[in-house]
């Protein structure tokens, strides 16, 4: 049997997301003092990018962008162009991260590791990600892709976003797999059967 965060080839692991507002405020209260860890938070949650991608973005994609205004990554996954619009939350974390940075150029990875000018590596920020939830006690399987999946599931349950606008950030072929990859339709299904008329 492989190790829970080593499948064997083939396999996938699953992963939870971060599903109410008060346990995202806990782990930005968490990573406050940590300016990178909180703008790779930030990001990820309010985006639907991969890890993958995220790690890639180089200060000169973001510097200059404003808030309501876009910037473009190429998917690692899909070798597609994604624009993705700069909110404030995502805007203001990207500033005081460069605010932070020393030394940087438009050319370098804006999520450096601390030994040098390299970019962080997914592995890594799967570790991060199960730290800061370990360290605010939730339950469940998390790791870099819970960015992800969080972004969708914050807008699925608290911003009410439609499934078909969701199923085209996503990139997803159907509704039934956008569905399927929030995790949240069993548990409405059920709920739609408790309402009583």
């Amino acid at each position: 049997m492989a190790a829970l965060n080593h499948p064997k080839k083939g396999d996938s692991i699953k992963v939870d997301p971060i599903k109410t507002e008060k346990d995202i405020k806990l782990i930005k209260k968490h990573l406050s003092d940590k300016v990178r860890d909180l703008c790779i938070f930030t990001l990820g949650i309010n985006t639907n990018l991969r890890a993958s991608d995220i790690l890639k973005i180089k200060v000169c994609q973001v510097s200059n962008v404003k808030v309501g205004e876009h910037f473009r990554v190429r998917e690692q996954k899909t070798q597609k162009d994604r624009d993705i619009t700069m909110n404030k939350n995502v805007y203001d974390a990207i500033q005081n991260l460069l605010a932070s940075m020393s030394n940087v150029e438009g050319g370098d990875f804006l999520f450096r590791s601390r030994k040098g000018h390299q970019a962080l590596c997914v592995p890594y920020l799967n570790g991060m990600v199960k730290g800061w939830c370990k360290e605010i006690n939730l339950k469940g399987n998390y790791g870099s892709h819970t960015l992800r999946k969080t972004f969708g599931y914050i807008h699925r349950t608290v911003f009410n976003t439609d499934i078909p606008t969701l199923m085209t950030m996503f990139n997803h072929s159907t509704q039934r797999q956008t569905l399927k990859y929030l995790g949240i339709q069993p548990n409405e299904i059920k709920d739609a059967y408790l309402r009583e008329i």
